[in-house]
């Protein structure tokens, strides 16, 4: 048992107290249980920041926190139905959304893949937390009727988009065993990359390091992408990067392997390498440690190369091992994309010209 996981449980046990605060009658009892229920809903947010600092993901907290957040939200939801706060189809929306994501994520699980948490799914816990704060207080305060009216609209359109955003994500994972999925299988963000490359006839090549190879797996899931993708290089260790890239080593002496620096050489070293005219390099620290370092993990290192100019993008991933190298090697589709619209519009000017 560690501190994320103690905050996790906090919010199962907060259940009964804040269930028996929202049927009492005593004075201020639903200004407490508003109370109660805005601090307890901000341990889903410190649970998993803390648990990614401390190096602390376990799985454990990865079954218990998903379980607490859908079970603390319906339960208070249930009783607000009871109560007649609130019609009895939004809590038979929002607990359908869950059941299906929950039904997804276990499919996926089998697959051997993770479904992260979506930027969708964050606003909809967000509108959530907003709508059921609200509808709490509008008992004490009736001027809170329309607001939380309109709070509860929100809530529920993100929740059927954040539904709908998952299933479109992971498509893939509903295909029956057997079945042909080379088309359903392909990252939308690699689907445009391959299209700009493909139409443009610019070539590509990798360097990957915390993605191990994920980065080029996407790019190669688009049939045909063999007329733009000449290679790549998975180079793990730091004499890796040396021998295979060219990046060195005083470079990664001076400024660590998690950098702007070496991602941008390793970048210039797969571009030179296989002669390409883009090429991407990603260096990162994926987790659930910080490797011996100082850095957080989840921060990882996109750089781009093209004829005219070498650049790169810091991020910090807030996901799990899976998640954190999956969100890496889809933001650097998403650059390269970038990258060949801008490169295959300068040969259009100069063609023009």
């Amino acid at each position: 048992m560690n501190l994320p996981n103690a905050l996790t449980i906090s919010r199962l046990v907060a259940i009964p107290p804040l269930m028996f605060l929202l049927v009492a009658r005593f004075d201020y009892h639903d200004q407490v249980a508003a109370a109660v229920f805005i601090v307890f809903s901000l341990t889903d947010t410190m649970d998993g920041q803390i648990a990614r600092r401390q190096g602390t993901v376990s799985d454990l907290g990865k079954f218990l926190d998903p379980l607490a957040d859908k079970l603390f939200v319906l339960s208070v939801l249930i009783v607000l139905v009871q109560e007649g706060l609130v019609a009895a189809w939004v809590v038979v929306v929002i607990f359908s959304r869950e059941l299906l994501i929950t039904l997804l994520r276990t499919a996926a699980a089998g697959q051997g893949g993770v479904i992260a948490a979506a930027p969708l799914g964050k606003t909809k816990t967000v509108t959530q937390v907003v709508a059921v704060t609200l509808l709490i207080l509008q008992r004490p305060y009736p001027l809170l009727g329309l607001p939380a009216t309109l709070a509860v609209a929100f809530a529920v359109l993100f929740t059927v988009g954040s539904g709908l955003d998952y299933i479109w994500r992971w498509r893939h994972v509903l295909v029956p065993a057997g079945a042909p999925r080379v088309e359903s299988s392909v990252e939308p963000a690699a689907r445009e990359l391959g299209g700009f490359l493909a139409e443009s006839g610019l070539s590509l090549a990798l360097a990957e390091s915390c993605t191990g190879g994920l980065l080029a797996a996407l790019v190669t899931d688009l049939p045909g992408s063999s007329t733009y993708f000449i290679g790549g290089v998975v180079a793990y260790s730091n004499s890796a990067k040396e021998k295979l890239l060219g990046v060195a080593g005083k470079l990664i002496a001076d400024h660590g392997a998690v950098s702007a620096e070496v991602a941008e050489a390793m970048a210039n070293g797969a571009r030179a390498r296989f002669g390409t005219a883009l090429a991407a390099g990603v260096t990162g620290i994926a987790g659930p440690d910080a490797d011996g370092t100082d850095k957080p993990v989840g921060l990882t290192y996109i750089a781009v190369a093209t004829p005219s100019r070498t650049s790169s993008q810091e991020f910090t991933f807030l996901g799990d091992r899976w998640a954190n190298r999956r969100e890496a090697a889809v933001e650097a589709l998403k650059m390269l994309a970038e990258s060949a619209r801008s490169v295959a519009a300068g040969k259009s000017t100069v063609k023009s010209a």
